[in-house]
């Protein structure tokens, strides 16, 4: 029996669908335990597209057993097109794609309320996905929401959707249409519909191999993410076994994903980002535009004292670094490695959004590489230039590197043996 953790330690948009996807061969089950549409998994598989907002990614391996958990939020029509969507792809789900019942649900008037919201606050905004995910959560949060198992429960469901427009002091645009539209959605999801918590524990306990896979990213977890500017779960370590039922000892071993960069999508704080034309080249070569929303990612230097205050939230035992070919051409490298804050040195990471967007950082300047990375399968074979980027991001970061990702496909990963 193992348990493993994989989570995007920054903003999110870490590459952690590829990592879930090339350690999946290893996994009986794969886990969603937070987030919801707004994550944004892609995952190239023999030249094939696979986009995932919903469905664990590891849906990609037939036999594996895919389970989102209590702790998400789910929009039960973008989940049935997601999964439609995947079946004409060739994706079976039968036997093994499993719903946990008590799963919020996301409707269409928290994506009014989310766009809403968001036009009130103006030059504050959040700059979410405009998804409904916050207002979902919110709307658990205050025990009025719903949940996927009552889908099943047709006087229940309405006598609860009723109460949630009466709550948000909103109108129903049809409640007999949207009930109707309900039923026809659940008919497609009840198969797997499934009390998964009490799944996951017995997979365990029978000696299979589960692998927990996270959306967002720790600076986006709501208590210790760079607050507002965060989304509506907890995106840690912690928040695995809270969303998933899972005991915490039984958590065995976690992997942060990190990008050889940084990116971030929306408003907030942003310590490393730079405007340049190495910038500009970034972004085109990493095709830096949100999965979710096709949004241009804001982008920056790698930045070691949030990569270390993260690893240290998390208790990482192992780094992945993805898109490092993406800075092959680029003359020089940098990695803060401190922050300055009027003319003093800071300890370390500082949490407050104000303080950070007004921190000088420190660089450490490294020489870049010209090869072309795609092709390179182990970590000897990788330009000296690129090898010693990677050992300084170890030494920062305080947490060994262990896989290396230099392509978009499964196959280009590097292992790194010790």
């Amino acid at each position: 029996m193992s348990s493993l953790t994989v989570l995007g330690c920054m903003w999110g948009d870490e590459g952690k669908a590829k990592i879930v996807d090339f350690l999946g061969a290893n996994a009986d089950v794969v886990a969603r335990f937070q987030g919801g549409a707004n994550a944004g998994h892609t995952i190239v598989l023999e030249g094939n597209k696979y986009v995932f907002h919903t469905v664990p990614s590891g849906i990609l391996y037939p036999k594996t057993k895919c389970v989102i958990g209590a702790g998400t939020v789910i929009d039960p029509y973008g989940l049935r097109g997601e999964m439609q969507a995947l079946m004409k792809q060739g994706i079976d789900f039968g036997g093994r794609m499993f719903i946990d019942v008590r799963a919020g649900l996301v409707l269409p008037l928290h994506k009014e309320l989310d766009g809403s919201t968001e036009e009130e606050l103006g030059a504050s905004k959040i700059g979410t996905t405009g998804k409904g995910i916050g207002p979902a959560y919110s709307d658990q949060a205050a025990r009025c929401g719903l949940r996927f198992g009552d889908l099943g429960h047709p006087d229940w469901l309405k006598q609860r959707l009723a109460s949630l427009y009466a709550y948000h002091d909103l109108k129903p645009r049809d409640l007999k249409c949207e009930l109707k539209e309900l039923a026809e959605v659940w008919e497609f999801l009840k198969p797997f519909a499934a009390q998964a918590d009490e799944l996951l524990r017995n997979c365990y306990l029978a000696g299979e191999s589960i692998l927990f896979e996270g959306a967002q990213g720790t600076l986006l977890d709501l208590t210790y993410g760079t607050y507002p500017y965060v989304t509506s779960s907890n995106t840690t370590t912690g928040g695995a076994s809270i969303g998933i039922g899972f005991p915490p000892r039984w958590l065995d071993k976690t992997i942060g994903v990190y990008k050889a960069y940084v990116t971030r999508v929306g408003e907030g704080p942003f310590p490393t980002e730079i405007f340049d034309e190495t910038a500009e080249q970034i972004r085109a070569v990493g095709n830096e535009f949100g999965a979710t929303t096709g949004r241009p990612r804001r982008i920056g230097w790698f930045d070691a004292v949030a990569a270390k205050y993260t690893a240290s939230l998390n208790g990482l035992d192992a780094l992945a670094l993805t898109l490092l070919d993406v800075l092959s051409g680029l003359p020089e490298l940098k990695i803060c490695t401190g922050y300055w804050l009027d003319g003093k040195k800071l300890p370390g990471y500082t949490p407050h959004p104000l303080i950070l967007e007004r921190l000088e950082p420190e660089y450490l300047s490294l020489p870049g590489w010209e090869a072309d990375l795609g092709k390179i399968r182990s970590l000897h074979r990788l330009p000296k230039t690129a090898k010693e980027y990677l050992e300084a991001v170890q030494d920062l970061v305080e947490v060994p590197i262990e896989l290396v990702s230099v392509g978009k496909d499964r196959t280009q990963t590097i292992v790194v043996k010790r």
